[in-house]
């Protein structure tokens, strides 16, 4: 049976499984008060990484103006420092092409002092907040979101970090 609207039951069936699969690549980003969904991804050293339920900071990068602020402020920190205060950093790398991602991007994440969370796949941090050129920075208490704030440059990422 063909799917058209001269057969409205299978019309309407096929609508409602399109606006289903559509909810989920549609849906409203994290906002204060919701649980933080469960990130199980993989550091540039291929160790496992996930967001733990004392995470206080989780920071997200989506695009490489944000990905290189965080890097910055980050590389300046004391080895240990994200663990030691309970930050977690997130980057979605899932746009990149893997050759790229090979021969460029990994080589030089390798060579920074701190874990970073790749996102391979957009599905797993579909729903983390972003503004382009911006680090998202989301404030955690007991696995859920305090606040979301954003950086756009290395004074205001600082102080969201709470350093000086």
């Amino acid at each position: 049976m063909p799917i058209s609207p001269r057969h409205p039951a299978a019309f309407i069936l096929a609508l409602s499984i399109a606006a289903g699969l559509a909810a989920g690549a549609w849906a409203a980003p994290l906002e204060a008060g919701q649980a933080v969904p469960a990130l199980a991804l993989e550091d540039q050293h291929d160790k496992p990484l996930s967001v733990a339920p004392d995470t206080r900071i989780l920071l997200f990068s989506a695009d490489r103006a944000a990905s290189d602020l965080a890097n910055e402020v980050l590389g300046r920190q004391a080895a240990g420092a994200l663990e030691r205060r309970k930050v977690v950093y997130v980057a979605d790398i899932s746009g990149m092409p893997s050759l790229v991602t090979r021969m460029f991007a990994l080589p030089a994440m390798r060579a920074l002092p701190f874990p970073i969370g790749l996102a391979r796949e957009a599905g797993p941090v579909a729903d983390l907040p972003r503004q382009k050129g911006a680090v998202t920075v989301i404030q955690l208490d007991a696995g859920r979101v305090a606040a979301v704030d954003y950086a756009r440059d290395s004074a205001r990422l600082e102080q969201l970090l709470g350093q000086d």
